[in-house]
């Protein structure tokens, strides 16, 4: 079995790709910090490429693709940090009107573990709903009307911040499985958009180490230097393997369990991502610390999306307990 992506789904991926380069520039996001972390045109361009509707059924006006597409189209954005609540709007696609063709701004919360308030939401201003994940069930919550304090100064310069004291039941979308469902396919991008971060924390440190030069060499020829982008690439590539066969075990769940793999790939790609920002910024040397290089959007992007839903201790125990059952 060829496990490889299709000839389709490269296609695909090479045309989010070249709409981030055009679009998403660092020019892009600096102007997106001044806009709330969202930027109109870049939302409409996702929108117009079919982001939001990619493994949504045509008969419910998508694309009709699977969710290993949806997994490549996530990593290219997460390559290029995109900013705005692309996936619980992708996640609302088919639940809430307006949302696969990106009309519905949608922001999500996730309080099955019954956390209470304060609830921090990101991306408040732009939001036209609100999906939120309880124990019992998926309800619809309107923004409007409702008091949220902006929180100053928020880890992502592109995805601000609001603390919501109180957040009423809203409207019921579907019962405690499909809180889970939706929560499961949640991690699997999240792990799509952390596994686009390692590539592209890479990709700029090797071009970083080709053109930066010591003792008239470039620091990239340094034995030091070559090691710490060896094992970015290491991390960087399990970290595909393990996102890429979730993606596959959520288009085919009985060739085995999702849960576990989605949660392995959750582990290896927030792990990967975390490490190659660090060491991208490290590879920059003193200039890596400074505001106007672009890797610290991609350290701070990791410090937001390993909480959207839960975090590796959770993931690791979940993991853990699989296997502590398959193999008593």
């Amino acid at each position: 079995m060829d496990f490889r992506p299709s000839h389709d789904q490269l296609e695909l991926q090479q045309a989010i790709r070249l709409f981030c380069e055009e679009q998403v520039s660092l020019e892009d996001l600096r102007r997106a910090e001044t806009t709330q972390g969202f930027d109109d045109s870049i939302w409409r361009g996702l929108s117009g490429l079919g982001v939001f509707q990619v493994d949504l059924p045509e008969s419910a006006g998508g694309l009709g693709l699977g969710r290993s597409d949806a997994i490549l189209v996530f990593e290219e954005l997460g390559r290029a940090a995109a900013p705005g609540p692309v996936v619980f709007t992708a996640l609302a696609a088919g639940l809430i009107e307006g949302a696969a063709t990106g009309e519905t701004v949608v922001g999500g919360l996730d309080l099955r573990k019954e956390r209470r308030g304060p609830f921090m939401v990101a991306h408040w201003e732009s939001l036209d709903q609100l999906l939120v994940l309880r124990p019992d069930g998926v309800f619809r919550v309107s923004p409007t009307g409702l008091a949220a304090q902006r929180v100053e100064n928020p880890l992502d310069p592109l995805t601000p911040i609001h603390s919501v004291s109180n957040l009423p039941e809203g409207d019921w979308l579907g019962d405690a499985s499909l809180a889970e469902s939706l929560a499961l396919r949640g991690r699997a991008l999240i792990g799509a958009l952390s596994l686009g971060i390692s590539t592209a924390t890479l990709d700029l440190a090797v071009a970083y180490a080709k053109e930066r030069e010591q003792f008239d060499r470039p620091i990239g020829s340094f034995q030091s230097i070559k090691h710490m982008l060896a094992d970015m690439f290491a991390r960087q590539e399990l970290a595909r393997g393990a996102v890429y066969a979730a993606g596959a075990t959520l288009d085919f769940a009985s060739v085995s369990e999702a849960d576990r793999a989605v949660c392995s790939a959750s582990i290896c790609s927030s792990e990967a991502a975390m490490k190659n920002a660090r060491a991208c910024i490290q590879v920059h040397g003193g200039m890596g610390f400074t505001w106007e290089v672009v890797a610290h959007y991609f350290l701070k992007r990791c410090w937001v999306l390993e909480n959207v839903f839960g975090g590796v201790d959770e993931w690791s125990d979940r993991v853990a307990l699989e296997l502590d059952v398959a193999h008593p």
